[in-house]
């Protein structure tokens, strides 16, 4: 191992601005991999809040048909499998989507945050104003 390193290290000289920290451009070329690796870290954050807040503004309206109401009566744990995975991925698509796009189109990270934010809360506020988990009237007499 230590050989092969001497034969690396002697073997081809180092052309400038090749990317190499200590020669010319190897600082510019370092600082660019650093904010891809940066963005892409605040992607994967993105999308982790989302999915942890989609899944805590659901929860509240879930917890009818997981408990079951009135003696148990309305349980429907369907919400669990279907509904939950859903929710979850949703929310965590839907910033990560609109941080993308805002990364592409706009070429600032603090706005495409932003944007991603943005998405998120339209996001929470569709899902909360379109779904309600089914329930049987208690009483049909």
């Amino acid at each position: 191992m230590r050989y092969a390193r001497r034969v690396v290290e002697q073997g081809e000289p180092k052309k400038p601005g090749s990317g190499v920290p200590g020669t010319a451009g190897g600082a510019i070329a370092s600082d660019q991999g650093m904010r891809e690796e940066r963005q892409g870290c605040a992607g994967i954050l993105l999308a982790a809040v989302g999915a942890v807040v989609a899944v805590l503004v659901w929860a509240p309206r879930a917890r009818v048909s997981i408990h079951g109401g009135f003696e148990g009566m309305h349980r429907d744990l369907s919400v669990l499998y279907v509904d939950l995975p859903l929710i979850a991925a949703g929310g965590a698509l839907v910033p990560l989507a609109a941080w993308l796009l805002g990364l592409r189109t706009l070429r600032r990270p603090w706005l495409a945050a932003v944007l991603a934010a943005g998405a998120l809360g339209l996001g929470i506020w569709g899902l909360l104003s379109w779904w309600t988990p089914y329930e049987r009237p208690e009483f049909t007499g």
